[in-house]
């Protein structure tokens, strides 16, 4: 396969079409994962901050960005920043809305107060479990609504 020439524009689109696996309405743009973009005559290298150091989707993440950029006649190399602690507030605003719309909440900064219920806007929330469907979420309660909601840890 040939080399096109590579901007690093295009590799920001093919980045904005990898979904996060669990969450596929979020990129891995939305959700903050991208540390830094670079490119050269040899190819792009990418390299993502992992939302949860322990996560067992980071191999799928890299084969689909690896899968993104070539699609578009571009060689990448994928590479994990494993020393950058990944937070909730990366998320970007868009990813925000996007996740809310699918009711899982974000708290703010590694905010202490209680979570804002996704489906509400209620704070009168409990966690359920800090143990959720994945090791990035946890389990709430609104007691406004009465619904159970994801969040992402901060």
């Amino acid at each position: 396969m040939t080399i096109r020439s590579l901007s690093e524009e295009a590799v920001w689109q093919a980045l904005a079409r990898v979904p996060d696996p669990e969450l596929p309405v979020v990129s891995v743009i939305d959700l903050g994962m991208v540390k830094s973009v670079s490119v050269d005559h040899r190819g792009a290298r990418v390299e993502l901050i992992p939302t949860f150091l322990g996560c067992p989707a980071l191999g799928w993440i890299a084969d689909k960005v690896r899968a993104a950029l070539a699609e578009q006649g571009f060689e990448a190399e994928v590479a994990f920043a494993l020393g950058v602690i990944w937070d909730p507030s990366r998320i970007t605003p868009d990813g925000i809305d996007k996740l809310r719309q699918m009711g899982v909440a974000v708290p703010a900064k590694s905010d202490a107060a209680p979570v804002a219920c996704p489906y509400c806007g209620a704070r009168d929330t409990d966690v359920e479990s800090l143990f959720g469907p994945t090791p990035c979420r946890a389990v709430y309660y609104c007691r406004a609504c009465r619904q159970p909601f994801e969040a992402m840890k901060p």
